[in-house]
């Protein structure tokens, strides 16, 4: 006997109606019972921001969509806290237009949503896609996505682990290679400019001063036009400064 369709919960920080999620809803649907909820506007990098000031409103736009005036972790919060019945077998972030490599990942609310479903015991993939002039191909890349989900919904992942997914630039790729997370930093940050008015304002961006150009890292792997499969664990405990500290700090000795 055929059991039920999982539930598969879709959300990003491109907006509910971003290209990128609605190739997602698509592609993933013959694996199950597909459910969006994301923010109403654009919330690309938050990171894991709450919205705790102001109530928030959630949307009902029918055929199982639903949009929230808030920010990636709080469009899982209420999707799973009241839109869905119970968990779902899988969350989905993404398609975000942009890549999540590196270093980048701590402002992605792309990732922490992700992140927060990963909490409460969901397993998770966040997949983005790297900016190029030409028009993303969002339904290619959608392919792999759906190959990759079928895999988690089969077989699961390791405890507190997602799975963060990035593809080159448009979407046309060489292959599919698992990585561990890279370095990319940034050089000049901050831009001075003027507004109308002569005032002072500060512009937060700046060019590449390091991408990691060796080994099996995200960054390696997207530059080398493969899309990168990261697994990433909620505990970020160095695990080995810590026995070193332990052996070194005595702590004992400060009562």
């Amino acid at each position: 006997m055929i059991g039920p369709m999982p539930t598969i919960l879709l959300t990003n920080d491109d907006g509910i109606h971003a290209p990128g999620l609605t190739a997602l809803r698509a592609m993933l649907a013959p694996l199950g019972h597909v459910v969006v909820v994301a923010p109403e506007h654009d919330n690309s990098a938050v990171s894991h921001a709450l919205t705790m000031g102001r109530p928030l409103r959630l949307q009902d736009l029918g055929g199982d969509r639903f949009a929230v005036d808030g920010t990636p972790t709080d469009c899982v919060i209420i999707g799973l806290g009241r839109v869905l019945p119970e968990k779902p077998a899988l969350l989905v972030s993404g398609i975000n237009r942009g890549p999540n490599l590196g270093d980048d990942i701590s402002y992605s609310g792309t990732v922490s949503a992700a992140i927060e479903a990963t909490m409460y015991g969901v397993p998770a993939m966040a997949v983005s896609m790297g900016l190029s002039g030409e028009t993303p191909l969002y339904e290619r890349a959608a392919v792999i996505v759906r190959a990759l989900a079928g895999k988690v919904l089969g077989a699961g992942l390791p405890g507190n682990t997602l799975v963060n997914v990035n593809f080159p630039a448009g979407g046309l790729y060489k292959g599919v290679r698992l990585t561990r997370q890279g370095r990319r930093l940034w050089q000049d940050p901050i831009k001075e400019v003027r507004d109308p008015w002569g005032e002072t304002r500060y512009w937060i961006g700046g060019k590449r001063l390091h991408v990691e150009n060796e080994g099996d890292t995200d960054v390696v792997a997207v530059a080398e036009g493969y899309v990168s499969v990261t697994p990433i664990h909620l505990d970020t405990t160095n695990h080995l400064a810590l026995e070193a500290l332990r052996r070194n700090w005595h702590l004992e000795e400060l009562g």
